[in-house]
């Protein structure tokens, strides 16, 4: 486990699109969510201790604002050969388990990953109603062992301000977790 940071992908970015199998056995894309005021698309994993910390927090976090009109996805761009806990198979058992009510894909060759610049899980893409990135930071100030409660206070607060129309601080604290696991030779050039 590296611990990384999200790279912050420049705000006004346009998502970038996807088509990928989900834990349903449909492929969703981002077109899948154009009546929706805002989406987020979360980058995460099954195994990594930080995603593990906040999951069932951003289950309900997705219950919550699902009715005010925010969609989620959940995409999984690890290397599953190499981590067999985040399998397809293995996804389905977190989303019965946890009771995921959106969408968790797979991104087994890894460019949807790449295409949002995206670094850590969980790593948080927030898009307004015209698709583009108001918000990349973190879910909060909660780690593994710090002792900070899990609340999405910082996520929260971003979400309701986007879905309120208002611009959101360019100021933003970076997502933190485990870096994504690329597959041997894909290892994106946006680090540096």
């Amino acid at each position: 486990m590296v611990l990384t940071p999200s790279t912050m992908l420049e705000l006004g970015t346009a998502a970038p699109d996807f088509s990928l199998p989900g834990t349903n056995g449909k492929t969703i894309s981002l077109a899948d969510f154009s009546d929706k005021k805002a989406l987020l698309v979360v980058f995460m994993c099954n195994h990594c201790p930080y995603v593990i910390h906040l999951k069932s927090a951003l289950a309900t976090f997705a219950r919550d604002y699902e009715p005010k009109g925010l969609a989620v996805v959940g995409i999984n761009s690890n290397d599953v050969e190499n981590y067999p806990d985040d399998s397809l198979e293995k996804m389905a058992l977190d989303v019965s388990e946890l009771g995921y009510g959106f969408p968790y894909l797979l991104d087994e060759s890894q460019a949807v990953a790449k295409a949002y610049q995206a670094a850590c899980t969980p790593d948080f893409f927030l898009f307004d109603k015209n698709r583009v990135l108001v918000y990349r930071g973190q879910f909060d100030g909660s780690r593994p062992n710090n002792n900070v409660p899990v609340t999405g206070k910082d996520l929260g607060a971003a979400v309701e301000t986007c879905l309120a129309g208002q611009p959101l601080a360019k100021e933003q604290l970076a997502s933190m977790g485990c870096n994504i696991k690329w597959k041997p030779g894909n290892e994106p050039d946006y680090f540096g």
